[in-house]
């Protein structure tokens, strides 16, 4: 079903809602230091009939620039403001970061529901279900969701920002890492490194601290993927350059179709070799201290180092 974009209000209580969009370039990467685009300043629509997922929602737009779009629905508090600055900083040092390259249309699209939808997803420009926009949709059960503008508000709607990042950068279509990491071991180093680039430093503090603590049971038991994996990456590595420099190696040289859609995920060897490649050093010790190093990641590691020998470390 295709989403209908209502460019005038329709006859209904006003409600608010969001999209999302990805960028698609050519092969090469452009350089995080890059200006963005010259792009049109098109105005989003006023209202957006939701059809994708389980949701049925009129959702209205509350505020809009060049860089944002925010929706919410009947039930969102209409005073809420704190979407209007904070996702615009984060969505412009997302870009900045990571190359511009999220589409044609460089707003993002962010949709807040109360009393509904609990969680989030994010929405992707090269896909028709959310109108070929990038979009952050986040619900919560509370009634009075998003009224403080801190803590896990500003955590979730970040996390669905980095799902973008994984999903639609660097003109590339999909996560082939997605497997591996699932659905939350990429945001806890994006939102770490968002919220201390944003110089929101007790934000930057309150979240390490959750990670440190935090303990998964994958690829085994009691691994700490923030603390022993991406923390040691991000802090010795460069920081910010190493998480945009894993993604232009991805990008340009994990196997994509003509549409420049990834045609695989990535195995633990090339997972590992990607992530040495962007780190300049090989991983593998790091890699064995965080999550052990079963034998058949050996004959991956070694093969991936074959099969992708476009940069060394």
């Amino acid at each position: 079903m295709k989403t209908r974009w209502c460019s005038i209000p329709c006859c209904v209580v006003v409600l608010g809602g969001v999209l999302l969009q990805v960028n698609c370039k050519k092969e090469k990467a452009a350089a995080s230091s890059d200006p963005p685009p010259v792009i049109s300043y098109n105005v989003p629509p006023s209202v957006i009939q939701e059809d994708w997922k389980d949701h049925t929602q009129q959702i209205f737009r509350m505020y809009y620039d060049s860089t944002l779009a925010v929706y919410f629905d009947k039930e969102v508090d209409k005073t809420i403001t704190w979407p209007n600055t904070f996702i615009n900083q984060v969505w412009q040092y997302t870009k900045k970061t990571y190359g511009y390259e999220f589409g044609p249309d460089q707003r993002l699209y962010a949709v807040f529901h109360t009393g509904k939808y609990a969680g989030g997803h994010p929405g992707y420009y090269y896909s028709s279900e959310h109108g070929n926009r990038n979009v952050i949709d986040c619900g919560s059960n509370n009634s009075n969701a998003w009224i403080t503008g801190t803590g896990n508000d500003l955590d979730l709607v970040t996390h669905e920002v980095g799902h973008i990042v994984e999903s639609a950068t660097n003109g590339a279509k999909g996560s082939p890492a997605f497997p591996i990491w699932k659905d939350s071991k990429w945001m806890e180093i994006y939102i770490y490194d968002v919220y201390k680039n944003l110089g929101r430093t007790a934000d930057a503090e309150r979240w390490f601290n959750l990670c440190q603590g935090t303990v998964d049971p994958f690829p085994r038991a009691n691994t700490q993927w923030f603390k022993n994996w991406f923390y040691p990456i991000y802090s010795q590595h460069g920081g910010k350059e190493v998480l945009s420099r894993f993604f232009k190696l991805v990008a340009i040289h994990f196997p994509k179709n003509s549409s420049r859609q990834f045609t695989r995920d990535m195995n633990w060897g090339e997972f590992i070799h990607f992530w040495s490649g962007a780190a300049g050093t090989n991983l593998k010790t790091l890699a064995t201290d965080a999550f052990g190093w079963p034998d058949e990641w050996e004959t991956m590691f070694n093969k991936a180092r074959t099969d992708f020998p476009g940069f060394t470390y």
